[in-house]
């Protein structure tokens, strides 16, 4: 190894082996810990476009990614009662052309597989529930509920939105309801396969909600998100069993396609969508913050796993440079990836209003917008695609 460097990552999600790879990649001596008996996410889908895909191709993922994930042409945002198409912006060759990295959808529980597949099994420990941090001389001490015990020059939260590491930094917090419920499923291909669906990421605009569809697991299935404001459902759980005719109720008038992919749940989990207070900073000392433990946004830009990736890929190479300041590293790495998430957060907050609006005058005015500037075309998701965040002169 290049550094004697210790780190310790808690969360073995999509944020916390992403970020272990690229320190390990850097060559620092890197354990992860995770609360699950084993690795693996729920099953719902995910979305990485090429700001985060072009960092897992440098970890020498493509094979498995391709295998496991789809390749799809476009985003297509439609009316939600008619289907008119408001935006269909490419998202296929052209994109990985003119940013040098595909867009993927993913079964989330496929993505996990193919980071925990590469970290070295000897580095992944899994039933490891953290119980507290103690700082001491520089190091950290990390207890776990099995009596197991870790100590490091660096300790990375990267334990989602429950967060424990964020508590002991920072104390207990109230998520905020948003008001937002959403429906989620996962829809076998021979259930829809009669209506035809292009392989794009699917968005229907409609009065206070829309619905999301998109090919995952190499096309076996189709993941819907069907999302609504005022929401009686309050509990922020991924794995809630809703009821299909709830969904149906809600979603009465809009256009056969999306009734149709509802109608074809096997099953369908209900969740309402919370956020949490800006935190004030994301470290203290040699512990550091990462993805949704420190900026959490709602799923609007399909860009929460992304910046969790991007933010491992900054981290280990500001380490990389300079291992001897961890206190200085973090601080920086904040300075870096803190304005960055700020913007996705609030882009995330306000793609909630345009896609909920009432039909009327400012739904046309979205729309005509949506027609003559093309808010997703490559020339305006320049600034988000083209980031990478290794680059950290």
């Amino acid at each position: 190894m290049s550094s004697a460097l210790r780190v310790v990552v808690v969360g073995g999600g999509i944020g916390g082996l992403s970020a272990a790879l690229h320190l390990l990649r850097a060559g620092f001596d890197v354990q992860v810990y995770e609360q699950a008996p084993r690795i693996g996410e729920i099953g719902a889908g995910i979305q990485i476009s090429p700001n985060a895909s072009r960092l897992l191709i440098r970890l020498g993922l493509k094979p498995a990614m391709d295998r496991v994930g789809v390749r799809p042409l476009a985003v297509h945002q439609r009316r939600w009662q008619d289907g008119r198409t408001l935006q269909r912006a490419p998202v296929g060759a052209e994109v990985e052309q003119a940013f040098g990295a595909p867009y993927y959808h993913f079964h989330r529980g496929d993505l996990a597989d193919l980071l925990g597949a590469a970290v070295p099994a000897e580095r992944l420990h899994v039933g490891h529930r953290l119980v507290d941090l103690e700082q001491k001389g520089g190091r950290v001490l990390a207890r776990f509920e099995n009596g197991a015990t870790s100590e490091a020059d660096l300790v990375v939260g990267a334990d989602g939105i429950h967060s424990r590491v964020r508590h002991l930094l920072f104390g207990a917090e109230k998520p905020r309801f948003t008001g937002c419920t959403a429906w989620r499923g996962l829809v076998p291909a021979d259930r829809v396969r009669h209506l035809d669906i292009e392989v794009a990421s699917h968005n229907w605009l409609g009065p206070d909600g829309h619905v999301v569809h998109y090919w995952v697991a190499s096309g076996r299935f189709m993941n819907v998100v069907c999302v609504t404001e005022h929401g009686s459902w309050t509990q922020e759980s991924w794995t809630t069993r809703g009821e299909v005719a709830d969904a149906l109720k809600r979603y009465e008038g809009w256009h056969p396609t999306v009734r149709g992919l509802i109608a074809a749940f096997p099953e369908t989990f209900v969740w309402a969508l919370h956020d949490r207070l800006p935190l004030p900073r994301w470290s203290d000392g040699p512990v550091a913050l990462l993805g949704d433990a420190c900026h959490p946004m709602l799923p609007f830009m399909a860009q929460g796993a992304a910046q969790s990736i991007e933010d491992g890929a900054t981290l280990a190479a500001l380490l990389k440079a300079t291992p001897g300041d961890v206190p200085g590293v973090l601080k920086r790495y904040e300075e870096i990836r803190k304005p960055r998430a700020t913007r996705l957060q609030e882009a995330s907050a306000a793609n909630r209003t345009r896609f909920h609006l009432h039909d009327g005058a400012q739904q046309q005015e979205r729309d005509k917008a949506m027609a003559s500037s093309g808010d997703r075309s490559i020339a305006n998701i320049g600034w988000l695609y083209m980031h990478d965040a290794a680059a950290i002169a």
